[in-house]
């Protein structure tokens, strides 16, 4: 009854707190696009072309409407401005995510990385570190690379000079 009483107190201090409740840190939905949101601000400002493709990930790789991705990009910002480290992020998704759906979070990091149509030294060491805190081989993230890279490769340049197909 209490906790009830202190919950609805803080709903009313605070009402963006219902919003970031729908993603606590234990969500690995949080974890892992905060992962992408380091990746996409390592070179900067993301430019409109990453930006567009971090909202397209998010959107459908965790099947959710472009209000709701919003609100967890918007959330991951946030607990990605305080993190001192991966670890936080990349232990939430390890105790969450099977092989495959880690394989998967690797694979949209590179896809971010190549949104800009250029890899940085900055970019290519935070996706390994995250790889390998992941438990992703050396070998599995340098065949995403190369699978992502050649991807990005094919598909013809936007107004940006970016993939448009792929955002």
């Amino acid at each position: 009854m209490l906790d009830g009483l202190r919950q609805f107190i803080a709903d009313i201090v605070s009402p963006d707190a219902q919003t970031d409740r729908a993603f606590d840190d234990s969500d690995y939905r949080l974890a892992a696009t905060a992962l992408l949101v380091h990746v996409v601000s390592l070179d900067g400002e993301p430019t409109p072309a990453e930006k567009l493709k971090l909202h397209s990930l998010i959107e459908s790789r965790f099947q959710l409407d472009p209000g709701t991705a919003d609100r967890l990009i918007a959330s991951a910002m946030r607990v990605e401005g305080e993190a001192v480290d991966l670890y936080h992020f990349t232990s939430v998704i390890m105790r969450s995510v099977n092989e495959e759906g880690r394989l998967r979070i690797v694979e949209m990091m590179w896809e971010l990385v190549y949104a800009d149509g250029q890899v940085s030294e900055f970019e290519d060491n935070v996706v390994w570190r995250a790889a390998d805190l992941l438990g992703i081989s050396s070998r599995d993230r340098i065949d995403l690379k190369h699978r992502v890279a050649e991807k990005q490769a094919e598909l013809p340049k936007g107004p940006w000079g970016t993939a448009d197909a792929a955002i």
